[in-house]
């Protein structure tokens, strides 16, 4: 069961350089939270607040009732193995073998015996698709490799928070959409809390349930995925449509002429994007942070971009979600009896949709 993180008033800065102040947001217990942003703006700093490694300069970061800025030193160890975190590079040793790397945590901070060691690494190697990859050093290994090794690693003390920092920097499309898809399932069955620093839009689009933009040195907006993805602010158009048109410069932020010469030549950042329907676990269950396409744009009378949650097969899963559910529940409830679902095989879950990540 994941852990709400609730965040309020946090500044941090460096110096003079101040990185960000004032944030504030909670994120669900058990959910997938993306936070994205331009370069610069001090995500991977967030992270490392979170979890303790920076001090805030002011602000709360409540985990359960504990303020971690303000805890002592041993309830601060106590607290940080409530976490576990994925590094941009994997963070792997690379004189250790990728058994040994898993295994660090575990030989370090509890009192296993190796055979309850051995047990526990193959079984989260296994979660990620590594079995046979045991005495590899980190040199012998592909990129998304290891990163699969760092992400089994950052799961053997079974955290109930993930953090995850630019998983897709240094990996392909294709690597990137398969560990999207390897994020997805593990929240469906650890159902911990995720929070995923990236760049990718794509990921962003088809990952998460909510969805947080730091800009300016602040927070824009954090909330419902389809409350990002469907709002008309100038820098969240921009990000989605990776347009030069709009607020983000080379430099984090342009200045007034230049938005005044954009205004003149009468550019725009562009329309945004269809939201597509989000992508599934591998087993088709709908996870427990997850949502019917279109709730939060139909409870908030927002109308989403043209041909949102349609997906490859031409399906709107706005009118097609209700069926689907109900099918695999039925599923469920039969499946013991080895019955197939009503539409199971050929009811396949919702697909990636315009631009969307394939599966």
């Amino acid at each position: 069961m994941g852990v709400e993180i609730r965040v309020e008033g946090l500044t941090k800065s460096f110096g003079r350089q101040v990185i960000w102040q004032d944030v504030s947001l909670s994120i669900p217990a058990g959910e997938i939270s993306v936070l994205l942003g331009p370069s610069g703006t001090g995500k991977s700093v967030f992270l490392k607040s979170l979890v303790g490694l920076l001090k805030p300069d002011r602000g709360h970061i409540y985990i359960g009732d504990r303020d971690l800025p303000y805890l002592p030193e041993h309830q601060l160890y106590e607290t940080r193995k409530l976490f576990g975190v994925l590094f941009q590079d994997g963070a792997l040793f690379g004189s250790m073998n990728l058994f040994d790397n898993i295994a660090f945590p575990l030989r370090e901070h509890t009192r296993k015996t190796e055979a309850e060691v051995k047990r526990i690494v193959l079984e989260k190697m296994d979660l990620v698709g590594l079995m046979g990859a045991e005495g590899k050093l980190p040199g012998e290994i592909s990129g998304g490799m290891k990163k699969r090794a760092g992400l089994a690693r950052a799961l053997v003390l079974d955290p109930e928070i993930l953090l995850v920092d630019e998983p897709d920097s240094g990996l392909d499309p294709v690597r990137t959409a398969f560990l999207n898809q390897v994020f997805i399932d593990l929240n469906a069955q650890l159902d911990c809390t995720f929070l995923i620093v990236t760049h990718d839009i794509n990921t962003a689009r088809t990952v998460p349930d909510n969805i947080g933009l730091l800009y300016q040195r602040h927070l824009a907006m954090f909330g419902p995925r389809e409350m990002l993805l469907s709002s008309e602010e100038p820098v969240v158009r921009q990000f989605l449509n990776a347009s030069k048109v709009g607020p983000i410069g080379m430099s984090e932020e342009k200045d007034a002429s230049e938005l005044e010469a954009e205004a003149k030549m009468g550019l725009d950042s562009g329309k945004l994007p269809p939201i597509p329907p989000q992508q599934m676990p591998s087993n088709g269950l709908v996870r427990r942070g997850q949502h019917a396409p279109g709730a939060w744009c139909a409870a908030h009378g927002v109308t989403p971009p043209p041909g949102s949650f349609v997906d490859e097969l031409g399906r709107n899963w706005v009118d097609e979600w209700p069926r689907y559910v109900a099918s695999m529940q039925a599923g469920q409830a039969v499946g013991a009896g080895g019955v197939t679902p009503p539409g199971g095989p050929g009811f396949p879950p919702p697909g990636p949709g315009p631009g969307g990540a394939a599966h």
